[in-house]
């Protein structure tokens, strides 16, 4: 909100250079040897579509343009601080008319009103899904629905210029890079029919959006050959239907093989992880019913939700609540060693991780490199490298803490220079490797800016109770400037959509695990099996 007296900067739709006359950036980095995708590429060098598209990271809410789109929830009441910017804004005739005259709206589903004192002319609202990864293809086709509908009502108003912002909500939990794949696909395909219709359309991103965007865009709208060529490896093989709706047979049934195996888990925690905004999900546990807003309990004098909690539960989030609040700086524990004897604590961060680094190249770290718990074992879909860490083989109470956090910045130094992804795995773990959260943050701080900056994913497979309360307690409390990058997955299935099964090196026990708790079939993209 601009202070009292000051002007907002408006800026003009046509004043934004169009994809056509950007740059293009460096070509994503394929796999080694790596096998397409698409025989042929599936979008084509078109300049007339190019200048119709914009990437644009700013305000969606100071730009002037026919229609901006606006990402709320099924009471258009949404408490986000877009939300929040674009009401204040538009003045209080839009707060009125979504109050008594809209009410609500579906998911999947959209709204116009007038833009009152924005810049734009109209304002189409519309509701995003929650992810939910058991219904993966639900949630997908309700967010094509929202962009569809979106331009089906913009070209029925005869809008020729829009503006979107992710409608893919981070606070519902929905991986950013799938939501910007359905984003592009459902407006390249829409341009492909009706472009007669439309003059520009502008993608608003944030920084943390605005890198997705950049590597997905030349797939959806090439400039190059190179682009084109590079859309046969790294476009999904479902691209939808003629419309772009996701038609992904293998996802809309799954047969499970163990019978045993139950799935009430996953089944409702879209809801927990809308509440907690992140895509951890803990299901039907007593934790689960934890209300909406802690923090505004806490500041309020009221009593965590966690107290009603059944026994069990609320002591170790009592244990972790009291390790926060008092035992960081003050504890003994093994783990604080390395810190506590850090021979001049005054020093910068900058400074003690050069220093860090120069003991892991020069130190002897076999101790730990033979245990084998943290490699790099491919890249993902986009170039990215691939850290792998088995839980099962960090023996926290046992391994050298001093080494591994050297051995850790050695192999970790190199790669995080760019964007990279870290898959953890959790399965048949035991209490023997669990490090505590007083070492996980010392860890997180010791590291550099560009360990959080360019991480682009963090996923947990076969997370438990206590790994969903740990990833929450950490993200929320300690590191909420990668909450949305975390993301838990029940299995080794669902991580092929974003790294090719070739790429992904990982122990037997795990697979064989998998099969077990889940009855996958190890459905790899493209297979016709079921």
């Amino acid at each position: 909100m601009e202070p009292l007296g000051v002007k907002p900067q408006v800026v003009d739709v046509w004043s934004l250079p169009t994809w056509a006359v950007s740059e293009p950036g460096t070509p994503p980095l394929l796999p080694p040897q790596p096998t397409p995708n698409h025989a042929m590429p599936p979008f084509r060098i078109s300049k007339s579509l190019n200048n119709k598209i914009c990437l644009w990271n700013g305000d969606i809410t100071c730009l002037n343009v026919e229609a901006i789109v606006h990402s709320t929830n099924e009471s258009l009441n949404e408490r986000s601080a877009t939300s929040e910017r674009l009401l204040y804004k538009a003045g209080s005739g839009l707060k009125y008319e979504l109050a008594h005259n809209i009410k609500s709206c579906k998911t999947g589903e959209v709204c116009i009103t007038d833009g009152y004192n924005l810049p734009a002319r109209y304002v189409i609202h519309t509701v995003g899904p929650r992810y939910n990864i058991k219904y993966q293809t639900a949630a997908e086709s309700a967010l094509h629905y929202c962009y569809r509908r979106t331009l089906e009502c913009a070209r029925e108003k005869k809008i020729r210029t829009i503006a979107f912002c992710p409608i893919n909500s981070v606070r519902r939990g929905f991986p950013p890079d799938q939501g910007g794949h359905i984003a592009l696909r459902t407006v390249r395909r829409f341009l492909e029919r009706f472009s007669q219709h439309m003059e520009r359309i502008v993608f608003v991103v944030n920084s943390i959006d605005v890198s997705i965007y950049e590597i997905l865009l030349p797939l959806y709208f090439p400039r190059t050959m190179q682009d084109e060529d590079c859309g046969c490896y790294l476009l999904p093989n479902d691209l939808g239907d003629e419309l772009g709706e996701p038609l992904i047979p293998d996802r809309q049934i799954r047969i499970i093989d163990n019978p045993q195996h139950k799935y009430e888990d996953l089944e409702d925690s879209a809801d927990l992880a809308a509440q907690f905004q992140s895509s951890v999900s803990i299901g039907d546990h007593a934790f689960s019913q934890m209300e909406e807003d802690i923090d505004k309990q806490r500041l309020l004098g009221g009593q965590p939700a966690y107290a009603t909690a059944d026994p069990e539960t609320a002591s170790m989030t009592s244990d972790l609540q009291h390790k926060q609040s008092y035992g960081w700086k003050n504890g003994s524990s093994k783990e604080d060693s390395f810190y506590a004897q850090d021979p001049n604590p005054a020093e910068s961060d900058s400074a003690r991780y050069e220093r860090l680094l120069r003991r892991a190249k020069t130190e002897d770290l076999s101790e730990v490199s033979g245990i084998g718990c943290l490699y790099q074992c491919g890249v993902d879909k986009f170039g990215r490298p691939v850290i792998i860490f088995i839980g099962k083989w960090f023996k926290f109470n046992e391994i050298n803490l001093e080494k591994a956090i050297l051995y850790l910045i050695y192999l970790l130094d190199p790669l995080v220079r760019g964007d990279y992804v870290i898959v953890y795995f959790h399965t048949i773990t035991t209490t023997e490797n669990h490090p505590s959260l007083a070492w996980i943050r010392e860890v997180y701080e010791v590291l550099e800016y560009k360990y959080k900056k360019n991480l682009k994913a963090f996923y947990i497979v076969h997370p438990t109770l206590w790994t969903k309360i740990m990833t929450w307690w950490f993200t929320t409390f300690m590191a909420p400037q990668i909450k949305h990058k975390v993301h838990s997955v029940p299995g080794v299935e669902y991580l092929y959509d974003i790294i090719d099964q070739d790429q992904l090196e990982i122990p037997a026990y795990i697979t064989e695990h998998d099969m077990t708790v889940n009855g996958i079939r190890y459905y790899k993209p493209g297979s016709a099996s079921s």
